[in-house]
Order: C-alpha cells, then structure tokens, then sequence
C-alpha cells in the first residue's frame, strides 16, 4: 500500500479514534463546547462525535473519499473555537496541559491541509 493510499485511512482512523472518544469520556469534551452555542454541551459533544465517526466512513471509502475530506477540511475549522476555549480555560493550568491546550491550536493547520490534500488526492482517482 502506497503512502497516498495510507494517507486518507490514517486520517479516518484518528477521526474514528477522536469520535469514538467522544462517546467514550463525553466530560472531557463537553468543557470545551462554546457556551455560546444553544442546547447542552453533552449534545455538541455526541454531535461532533458522530460527525466524526461519518467522515472517517467517508474517507475509508474511495467513492465518498473527496467529499469526505473537504467536509473533514471544514470540520477542522469549525472545532477551532473550542480549542480556543480550552487553551483560555487552561491557561491557569500546570505547564503540561497548558502546554497540550496551546499545542492543539497550530495542530489545526497541518490537519486541514492534510484533509485537503487526501481530497486532491481522491480526485485524481475520480
């Protein structure tokens, strides 16, 4: 298996991971959901779970891998003003998960591009 068809199951599988773990340990993300959005955290946090479990099924799959993608591509910036709260949140925090909080925020850049690329990728398969 070639690295540009590792590349897109690697991707489903962190989304796979980081969904699953949505359901998994809610609490944990249901403190950085926005207060600003309507309804419970609880109900933000299963919601951005299943979006990710149904992008990593959409990237496993060569025939939805594009569309897939670019929606994971979206969904990476759509996230970022949680990991804003949580960097604001844990500024206060001991220096590792300070650290860990701040660290995710430029961690947003590489995982756009790299949803971006696997769709660039797909589509010179279609």
């Amino acid at each position: 298996m070639s690295r540009s068809e590792r590349s897109p199951l690697l991707l489903a599988g962190l989304l796979a991971v980081a969904g699953a773990a949505h359901f998994a340990a809610p609490r944990q993300f249901d403190h950085i959901v926005p207060r600003s959005l309507p309804g419970s955290p609880r109900t933000w946090t299963h919601a951005s779970g299943a979006v990710e479990l149904a992008l990593a099924a959409g990237l496993a799959l060569p025939r939805t891998r594009r569309a897939a993608a670019l929606a994971s591509a979206a969904f990476f910036v759509g996230v970022f003003p949680a990991n804003v709260k949580m960097a604001v949140d844990w500024r206060h925090r001991p220096a590792p998960q300070r650290a860990a909080a701040l660290g995710r925020l430029p961690l947003q850049v590489p995982l756009v591009l790299w949803a971006r690329g696997v769709a660039k990728g797909a589509e010179g398969r279609s």
